[in-house]
């Protein structure tokens, strides 16, 4: 049997004679090496005997390389978690058949998982393993009672763990940069993979989040290194042990370290020990990058056994004499951005812009600096690199803007991350007023562990909605977080504050209370049944991007006014964006970023609304989106939308462009 090898030059049969490589090796008969696991050509050691073909000999490693049956089939129970449903795509990627049950998957998981052609089961049941799969993967949610756990254990078929998988299958072979710490784990993973890729690297991407630019939180990659984001929560029922105890880390990046997952760490003595832990995997030729102002992240370093390296935001007074990497004389641009000067391994690097606001994120950005430098990546690719970050998912992700109230997005449900965030939103929006909606949904934020860091936390609104607790009858009564005692606490100290327990009733409220200029955040770990979208309808008239489902509509509004629709594939989605209401998608425009430009095109309305000001509503919008991705420049492309001047300066705002490179178009002003 032969296998595809992307290595040159040479390779090794199976009795360890070396051999020319012209894209081929030679494997035992019936083995099929993993096509994600590039050949190291150089270092390849004699290897070992493989083992017996079985029917259920799943992920057998063979000497470096690691070898499966052709056509694994892979069951994964949750699937539509975002760690499961990352290494599920990362399988079927390789060209497994995979498949998994949930008792419901929301976008944009649910997205990517179709977009892959991965069936999913929506509930649980034994039935669901009548395809007879070779190995069940098991959600850390699911417990030895589980039916599906059950039928896995009565049919003989073997139980893994995503970790597992993720560690023995597709890191063993790579460089595992691993980023962990207690906050901003998925952002620093994102935009270390975004600077690697930019490089031409290729990196392997697991994070549990979905960055906007790539579209979903996983990469296979070909190149040496693969970002993976490090959660300290356990792996599985039969493995109670952290997740990022799997993960092989060779580079690693340990951004803070706080009490958190009060169901599974009972004291920060818990934390430390599982950091400990995490920290002795670094070999001795790794290198650990850490904060410098996480007194316990630093701690816990002492212990490492490799190379280790700090970095911190300077703002005041000298820097500490061992910090390594330092980000100084931070400016909030008017475009959005955040610019600062870095200074790494005493060498001045000069200055970096990003689109990621606040100060927590200058940190993590500095941290991805600091690996992509060791990485050997020249610094003029990582300062492009960081100014065209583009974010991730749910982290200060901009959700709609109806009648001029922005809707934010945010994952923040420690009392640490609500108040970074907030910071954050009062320094891109300084003279604005805040809306914070919050549900108190993770294991941690339903106990009482941080009731009175939340009341510090939220000081930073103008106003707060708490929501109910989420599923109290998991929390016994004694540890229950208290809403309505966070709402009068606030209330005490002066920020005005209200504690709803229906979400229609939250919805109504904010809705009523926001103004045209005011930003609403909302805080949540879950779904919070719908609140962002179904706000943004109650206000009326939202403009909000695309998602691939919307995109038929999409397309059927652009023929309807004759314009073209072949740029707006499902796979486009990211660059449109609609005006919903009852009649579906009442008007489209689309925006394509060039560098610092941003080009809108495809400018539609619905024919019946013609004459309500959608138009330039729709415009409008794209512009405050482009000025929120920092774009300096705005054009629209008049081939798809031509304002009713056709020379000169139009009343709006709008003159006539030839420069740059682009199409001819209208420049949006400034």
């Amino acid at each position: 049997a032969t296998i595809r090898c992307r290595a040159r030059g040479s390779a090794r049969e199976s009795d360890g004679r070396r051999v020319p490589c012209r894209g081929s090796a030679v494997v035992a008969p019936g083995w099929t090496r993993l096509p994600w696991l590039p050949c190291r050509v150089s270092s390849l050691p004699r290897p070992a005997t493989p083992p017996q073909k079985s029917a259920r000999g799943v992920f057998t490693p063979r000497g470096v390389c690691v070898y499966v049956p052709a056509a694994v089939k892979v069951h994964f129970i949750g699937i539509g978690g975002t760690g499961m449903g990352a290494v599920a795509g990362l399988l079927r990627a390789a060209g497994h058949d995979v498949r998994g049950s949930d008792t419901a998957v929301y976008p944009p998981m649910s997205e990517q998982l179709a977009s892959l052609g991965i069936p999913v089961f929506e509930g649980f049941s034994a039935d669901n393993l009548a395809w007879q799969p070779d190995t069940v993967v098991v959600g850390n949610v699911n417990s030895k009672d589980h039916v599906e756990v059950a039928a896995a254990q009565a049919a003989g078929i073997p139980l893994t763990s995503f970790p597992a998988v993720l560690g023995e299958q597709l890191l063993a072979q790579r460089h595992p940069i691993v980023i962990t710490g207690t906050h901003g784990k998925t952002t620093t993973t994102s935009m270390l993979a975004h600077i690697l890729m930019e490089a031409g690297r290729d990196p392997g991407l697991f994070v549990g989040g979905v960055p906007i630019a790539l579209g979903q939180g996983w990469h296979l990659g070909t190149g040496a290194e693969f970002v993976v984001e490090g959660d300290e929560y356990d792996t599985a029922f039969f493995d109670k042990g952290s997740k990022f105890l799997h993960y092989r880390p060779r580079t690693a990046v340990l951004t803070s370290v706080e009490l958190d997952h009060v169901d599974i760490f009972e004291s920060i003595d818990a934390v430390r020990d599982t950091f400990r832990r995490f920290v002795a995997l670094l070999p001795a030729d790794g290198l650990l990058v850490v904060c410098h102002e996480s007194a316990e992240a630093l701690a816990l370093a002492k212990n490492a056994a490799c190379r280790v390296e700090t970095y911190a935001v300077v703002e005041d007074g000298e820097p500490p004499p061992d910090l390594t990497w330092r980000a100084e004389n931070l400016e909030y641009l008017k475009n959005g951005r955040v610019a600062f000067d870095v200074v790494g391994r005493g060498e001045q690097l000069g200055r970096f812009e990003t689109l990621l606001v606040g100060r927590h994120n200058v940190a993590n950005v500095l941290a991805t600096i600091a690996v992509a430098v060791d990485r050997g990546v020249q610094v003029e690719i990582v300062r492009r690199a960081v100014a065209s970050f583009a974010g991730v998912r749910r982290r200060l992700e901009l959700r709609g803007i109806a009648s001029g109230v922005w809707v934010l997005d945010d994952y923040a449900h420690h009392p640490t991350a609500v108040r970074e965030t907030l910071r954050a939103v009062r320094r891109r929006f300084p003279k604005r007023r805040v809306i914070a909606v919050y549900e108190p949904r993770s294991a941690t934020s339903r106990r009482r562990t941080f009731q009175e860091e939340f009341v510090a936390a939220f000081a930073h609104a103008d106003e707060v909605v708490v929501g109910r607790l989420y599923d109290p009858t998991r929390i016994p009564k004694e540890e229950r977080f208290d809403p309505e005692r966070l709402a009068l606490d606030l209330h005490r100290h002066g920020t005005k504050a209200t504690h709803i327990t229906e979400t229609a009733a939250a919805v109504k409220h904010v809705a009523g209370a926001a103004a045209p200029g005011d930003v609403v955040v909302v805080l949540s770990s879950g779904s919070f049944d719908g609140l962002h979208d179904r706000l943004l309808d109650e206000i009326g008239d939202p403009v909000v991007p695309a998602r691939r489902a919307d995109m038929a509509g999409v397309r059927a509004l652009l023929e309807k006014v004759h314009l073209s629709a072949a740029g707006a594939t499902d796979e486009n989605y990211g660059h449109y964006f609609y005006l919903r209401n009852e009649r579906g998608v009442d008007g489209v425009v689309a925006l394509d970023v060039v560098g610092e430009d941003a080009i809108l095109h495809s400018l539609a309305v619905h024919p019946d609304a013609r004459g309500t000001g959608f138009g330039w509503l729709l415009a409008d919008v794209a512009v405050q989106w482009a000025r929120h991705r920092g774009c300096r420049r705005r054009r629209g492309w008049v081939t798809d939308a031509r304002p009713t001047r056709s020379e000169g300066h139009h009343p709006n705002g709008w003159r006539r462009v030839h420069d740059g490179g682009h199409r001819p178009g209208w420049h949006l002003g400034a």
